[in-house]
């Protein structure tokens, strides 16, 4: 395997699943390490450089979220990538997890190729940048990122959960595109069908003709894009 390839820290108490991940994702041509708790997981992250920490959220002791908040505090890791699993599926947790600063999540059991596939797209995002534009200007919009807050022509306008989840993802990557499966990690939707629904409610209020989308489009047979400009 070559020194240059990407380097994953997989943190899960569970030792079947843990190694399971390392021998499918070494397969696609990662480096992996692997640590079987969110202490092991500090003691790795102080000695080595990684590009992306997969989680479990809920260990023993300290937990994934209380990890990934910790990252996100710490100036030598903070940027690093962070793709939260569980067994919990509720779009709560899912928001939770999200809220203190992870990239993507993804719910157990899920297909090992879905797993590569949310990797290589957090990959091609490049993670979280150090700065980070806070509010994303477009047409007569602007969205509070943070705050997950949207105006048009000055007005409040009022999103679902799952509305500010995709637009934080989309205004955070212009330019980028996102696959539906991605998407449907940040939509309060049962399956990729709802995501697209989602789309649709979501162009309604951000475009001047929905049906001729300027920064919401449609990149076929990937997913979406999105366009400040």
């Amino acid at each position: 395997m070559s020194d240059n390839a990407t380097h994953i820290l997989v943190v899960d108490d569970d030792d079947r699943l843990r190694d399971l991940l390392q021998r499918y994702l070494g397969e696609y041509g990662f480096r992996v390490s692997t640590a079987s708790s969110a202490a092991e997981a500090r003691v790795a992250l102080s000695g080595l450089d990684f590009d992306l920490l997969v989680l479990d959220l809920m260990m023993h002791g300290e937990s994934g979220l209380e990890l990934t908040q910790f990252i996100r505090c710490d100036m030598a890791v903070k940027a690093l990538p962070i793709l939260l699993l569980t067994a919990m599926g509720e779009a709560e947790d899912r928001i939770a997890g999200l809220e203190v600063g992870a990239d993507d999540y993804l719910s157990k059991p899920f297909e090992p190729r879905e797993l590569v596939l949310r990797i290589e797209a957090i990959l091609r995002r490049g993670g979280p940048k150090q700065e980070e534009v806070a509010v994303a200007t477009f047409g007569a919009c602007s969205f509070d990122i943070e705050r997950g807050e949207l105006t048009r022509d000055g007005a409040a306008v009022r999103l679902t959960s799952g509305e500010v989840g995709m637009l934080r993802l989309f205004a955070r990557s212009p330019g980028v595109t996102v696959g539906r499966a991605e998407l449907l990690a940040q939509a309060d939707a049962g399956n990729v069908r709802a995501v697209d629904v989602q789309i649709t409610r979501l162009r309604r209020k951000i475009e001047v003709d929905p049906k001729e989308p300027r920064h919401l489009c449609t990149v076929w047979g990937q997913g979406y894009v999105f366009w400040l400009d």
